[in-house]
């Protein structure tokens, strides 16, 4: 068998790890969207409280967020309990919970570009909008969603990154699980505890900085052609 060809094994870790951080995304961009515009344009009692829970899990280290989640959201937990029941939804020990465990994990990375992006849209395009008698969701969609496009697509890679990367929260709230679980993060550390494992982590570090590199090139063309269609050109 050639060194660079991936064992069946592998290929599983690689679609597991697109599909949590697909999943991951789907869920964290709106709700760090909707976050961050509230952080960036208003001021309120409990605005530093708010932005300090969603940087929570950059400082927490990544076993405590797990373990959280693992109470919050396990098959005793008050949120899993409730999920079970009303939705049929589970997490732990399930990749949806991967997907979950990646998701808040990202999401502060996800949150600080764009935040940055909305701070960075005079907001006086937003009220000169709504003078016009616009409503505040069709200034919001309208104005400020498509200016802070290239931030929110900068979140998104930085949260598929991270997403692709996670291990210390998927593992304590998911484990370890082949064909489950075992993202390609999961399946490298696998491979270097396992004796004559060394070729197979080779192969999916490889992978993961491809993954990773293709990623961030097609978030460098797409922001650089919605800036083109913005006014602004390329850099």
């Amino acid at each position: 068998m050639s060194f660079f060809q991936l064992q069946p094994h592998e290929w599983q870790a690689l679609s597991l790890t697109l599909r949590v951080g697909a999943v991951a995304l789907l869920f964290a961009v709106p709700l760090a969207i909707a976050v961050a515009y509230v952080l960036a344009r208003y001021r309120f009692p409990g605005h530093g409280v708010l932005n300090a829970v969603v940087h929570m899990p950059l400082v927490l280290p990544p076993v405590v967020t797990g373990y959280l989640l693992l109470l919050g959201f396990g098959p005793r937990g008050p949120a899993g309990v409730f999920l079970k029941e009303t939705l049929g939804l589970s997490f732990a020990f399930n990749w949806t919970g991967a997907a979950l465990a990646a998701g808040v994990m990202a999401f502060p990375l996800i949150v600080r570009p764009i935040r940055l992006a909305f701070e960075a849209v005079d907001p006086k395009l937003e009220e000169a909008a709504a003078s016009l008698g616009a409503p505040r969701l069709v200034t919001f969609c309208v104005v400020a969603l498509p200016l802070a496009f290239p931030g929110i697509l900068g979140g998104a890679i930085l949260g598929f990154a991270k997403a692709m990367g996670e291990f210390g929260a998927t593992i304590t709230f998911v484990s370890n699980i082949p064909g489950e679980t075992r993202t390609l993060a999961l399946a490298l550390y696998t491979a270097t505890q396992t004796p004559d494992g060394g070729p197979i982590a080779i192969r999916l570090t490889i992978l993961a900085a491809i993954v990773a590199f293709g990623a961030l090139i097609a978030s460098e063309v797409l922001a650089r052609r919605m800036r083109a269609r913005l006014g602004g050109g390329d850099d």
